[in-house]
């Protein structure tokens, strides 16, 4: 039942992917749900809702994510993360949170589902080294906090992915005017019933 439900849910965002990766997306959902008993990673407990809420959540980004490397900030429950990255193997993911017992759950999901392609760091954002052609956040922070604290490791010519509900317009005019709006993308997913905006964003030289 729920890999025809995902599976559908993944035609309707046009995303084809091979049914081991769909098992594992699952296997991952039911990780996060287990652990989230004592861990407290997300507020949905339904493990039908968790596939539209979470899975095809953090799928619908897929065809907006580019070659090079990402690092995903505020990883949490590891979204979207850890589905961009078992639906993108070749995909170098690194996924950064400062609470210990989130970068703890994220580790064990790298082990149980043999991510080679996810490096997991326990760390504030803004401490970290590193370059990034792609930082993504999915309800980290407000855009300008988000590209302040990020933007010693986006690469040159790199790109910010910025998850958000409603379109985020008064955070779009708090945006210093070095940086650039390189596309405001309304995203549909099946079963979530609610608005949801890819925002990207670049800097300028």
């Amino acid at each position: 039942m729920s890999l025809n439900v995902l599976a559908s849910g993944l035609s309707a965002l046009d995303i084809t992917l091979p049914v081991e990766a769909q098992h594992k997306l699952l296997a991952f959902r039911d990780l996060l749900l287990k652990w989230n008993k004592t861990y407290n990673l997300t507020a949905l407990r339904d493990p039908a809702q968790a596939i539209s809420h979470h899975l095809l959540d953090s799928l619908a980004i897929l065809p907006h994510i580019g070659a090079g490397n990402l690092l995903d900030v505020g990883s949490g429950g590891g979204l979207p993360g850890i589905p961009l990255a078992i639906a993108k193997p070749d995909l170098a993911v690194g996924m950064v949170d400062t609470v210990q017992k989130k970068a703890a759950f994220l580790r064990q999901v790298v082990i149980e589902l043999a991510l080679k392609n996810v490096t997991v760091h326990h760390a504030r954002v803004e401490e970290m080294a590193g370059q990034y052609a792609q930082i993504s956040s999915r309800a980290f922070a407000e855009l300008c906090l988000f590209t302040r604290l990020t933007r010693h490791l986006l690469a040159p010519n790199g790109r910010w992915l910025a998850m958000k509900g409603g379109r985020p317009d008064d955070e779009l005019k708090a945006l210093p005017p070095d940086i650039t709006v390189e596309a405001i993308i309304p995203l549909t997913i099946s079963g979530l019933d609610a608005e949801r905006h890819l925002i990207i964003l670049k800097a300028g030289s």
